[in-house]
């Protein structure tokens, strides 16, 4: 997305590749165009918001593919213990209801 981004804005809006980059980047991480760079024509605006939906959902969804089987373990681990302290809490509590 991000060499999409750049090469788009550097034939879009006629940028240096470095500028480009420097948007897109801002752009791809939902942090919005630097104040220094604004797209000046309405192709570039436009791409520039079909850029930030698409770049944003695709950072999230690269996020949850690399982290989401640990997080799925740490929620599972959770989880197990959840139930382990619940099972000693209704321990105690019958085991005073007999007393």
């Amino acid at each position: 997305m991000v060499a999409i981004g750049t090469l788009a804005m550097h034939a879009i809006e006629g940028w240096s590749y470095l500028d480009s980059f420097y948007f897109t980047s801002f752009i791809a991480t939902g942090q919005g165009p630097p104040g220094n760079l604004q797209p000046a024509s309405a192709l570039g605006k436009a791409f520039s918001s079909v850029l930030a939906f698409v770049s944003v959902g695709t950072v999230i969804t690269a996020l949850l593919f690399l982290f989401g089987p640990f997080l799925g373990r740490v929620l599972k681990a959770g989880e197990e213990r959840l139930e382990e302290v619940e099972k000693e809490v209704e321990r105690k509590v019958e085991g005073k209801g007999k007393s």
